[in-house]
């Protein structure tokens, strides 16, 4: 599977995630808080759909020269 979730990105979106989900489990948002499975999901998967189309990833380049 290709991953185009980078490092950083990963981060903010497991945290994002996770505070979205705990904020509506303990009612401090409304049920829209549970959206946040999208973005712990991509976070911890490596993958966004969202960036497929149009080719984008935030995953450091590999360089032409490394060695597999």
């Amino acid at each position: 599977m290709i991953h185009n979730v980078g490092g950083v990105d990963r981060v903010i979106r497991i945290v994002a995630g996770v505070a979205l989900i705990g904020a509506a489990a303990l009612g401090y948002i409304g049920a829209w808080g549970w959206i946040g499975v999208v973005p712990l999901a991509t976070g911890l998967f490596r993958v966004c759909p969202a960036y497929l189309p149009f080719g984008a990833s935030t995953c450091a380049a590999r360089s032409s020269d490394a060695q597999p």
